[in-house]
């Protein structure tokens, strides 16, 4: 599975547990909520005024895709 800014974290979670530090640098303390695991890699990134190509490009790097 390749990681998009598309990719709903909670997929990305499911499938790549140990991608969750990645989550948490940005500042997404909250990632078991119903609410961040349905949303979008974009969408948090803006919340938390991240770059989402910075962290998909580091997730991606992280599960070898």
């Amino acid at each position: 599975m390749e990681i998009t800014k598309d990719s709903i974290i909670g997929d990305v979670l499911d499938n790549y547990p140990d991608t969750a530090p990645l989550f948490l640098e940005i500042g997404m303390h909250c990632l078991g909520c119903p609410a961040s695991r349905g949303e979008s890699i974009a969408d948090a990134c803006i919340v938390h005024g991240t770059d989402a190509d910075e962290l998909v490009e580091k997730l991606n790097a992280h599960i070898g895709a």
